[in-house]
C-alpha cells in the first residue's frame, strides 16, 4: 500500500499533509505531520499540484483557501470536527452582530464561513501571542472554544466575550481521571492542551499546543508524563522520546474516549483511493475563500514574525 501511494504521489505531484491525531500508519506515509498552525503554514508554501489532507474538514478548507488553484483532496469527506460544528456560522453571525465594536478572533478549528466572519484566526500555538499583541483595552469576541478562550482570559487577564463551543475530546477529560493517574504515577509531570477545561489546566505543569507539548517533553529531562489531549500525539512523543513514559488521560476507565473519531477516519486505503480518483475534492466558492483568506493571512503574518 505504501509503495502504491508513494508512486501515485510522484506521478501526480501530490503532497500528503497529516495531523498528529491521525493513526500511526497515516503519519508515517505523510510528507509532513504537524499541528494546525504548522499544517496551515505548510499548505501556504507547498509547490504540489495536489494536496491530500489527512486531518479533518476545517483543515482541508484552510489548505484550499490558501491554495485556491490547487486540488485539495480529503480521504474521507465525513471527517468533521465537533468544535467546528459547535459554531454554526448563521448563529455566530447573529452573535457578533450584538457586539459591533468588537474584534472577532476565531480559533482555526472552525468552518470557512466562520473564518470569513472573523478578523483574525488563531491557533492554540499562537493565540496568546496574537491576543497579547492587541491593545489591553481592545474589545474582543473569541470563538468557538470556550476553554481555550477562558485560558487566554486567565493567562493574559483579558475579558474576551466567549462563544460557548468545545471539542468533544478535550472537554470530557476530567480532574477525577487525572487524579487517578497521578496516584498511580506520582513522579509524572502533567501536560495539557488548552482545549481542556480550566480545572484540568490548573493541575498541569505545562499547557500548550500539540507542537508545544511535543517540544516540551523532548527538551525536558523528566522521565514520565501524564498527557491530557487526544491519544494520537503519543505516537510522535514515543518516537522522539523512546526512554520516557507517557500516560494518556482517558475520559472513562472503560474506554479510550479521547480518540477523535474523525481523525481516525483517515486510512491508507482512503488516501490511495483519493490519489487514484483525485476525489473526494474539496470545492469552495471563490467569494467565500477570498473573505476567509484575510483572517487566515493575518494569523500567518503574526506567526512568521
Amino acid at each position: 500500500m505504501k509503495t502504491i501511494i508513494t508512486q501515485l504521489k510522484k506521478e501526480k505531484n501530490a503532497v500528503i499533509l497529516a495531523h498528529y491525531y491521525t493513526v500511526p500508519e497515516v503519519q508515517d506515509i505523510a510528507d509532513f505531520v504537524g499541528d494546525s498552525l504548522a499544517l496551515a503554514q505548510k499548505a501556504a508554501t507547498t509547490n504540489a499540484d495536489i494536496i491530500v489532507f489527512a486531518g479533518v474538514h476545517f483543515m482541508a478548507e484552510t489548505a484550499k483557501i490558501l491554495n485556491p488553484h490547487k486540488k485539495v483532496l480529503i480521504p474521507d469527506m465525513q471527517a468533521g470536527c465537533s468544535l467546528a460544528d459547535s459554531c454554526p456560522h448563521e448563529d455566530f453571525k447573529q452573535f457578533i452582530e450584538q457586539y459591533p465594536d468588537h474584534i472577532v478572533l476565531s480559533y482555526i478549528n472552525c468552518s470557512a464561513e466562520v473564518k470569513a466572519l472573523s478578523d483574525i484566526i488563531v491557533t492554540s500555538g499562537n493565540a496568546l501571542k496574537i491576543v497579547n499583541s492587541l491593545p489591553v483595552d481592545a474589545k474582543i469576541i473569541f470563538a468557538p472554544d470556550r476553554n481555550l478562550g477562558a485560558y487566554i482570559n486567565k493567562t493574559l487577564r483579558r475579558e474576551m466575550i466567549l462563544w460557548d463551543g468545545a471539542c468533544h475530546v478535550h472537554d470530557q477529560l476530567t480532574t477525577e481521571q487525572l487524579f487517578k493517574l497521578k496516584e498511580q504515577h506520582p513522579e509524572a509531570k502533567v501536560i495539557a492542551h488548552p482545549e481542556c477545561q480550566g480545572q484540568v489546566l490548573a493541575l498541569a505543569d505545562f499547557v500548550g499546543s500539540t507542537a508545544a507539548m511535543l517540544q516540551f517533553v523532548t527538551q525536558d529531562a523528566h522521565p514520565a508524563y501524564i498527557v491530557a489531549t487526544e491519544t494520537g500525539i503519543l505516537y510522535e512523543m514515543e518516537k522522539r522520546n523512546p526512554s520516557k513514559q507517557f500516560y494518556v488521560v482517558n475520559a472513562l476507565d472503560s474506554c479510550a474516549c479521547n480518540d477523535c473519531m474523525y481523525m481516525k477516519m483517515n486510512s491508507l486505503e482512503k488516501i490511495k483511493d483519493a490519489l487514484i480518483h483525485e476525489a473526494p475534492e474539496l470545492i469552495l466558492p471563490q467569494e467565500l475563500m477570498d473573505r476567509a483568506r484575510k483572517s487566515i493571512q493575518k494569523m500567518l503574518d503574526f506567526s512568521f514574525v
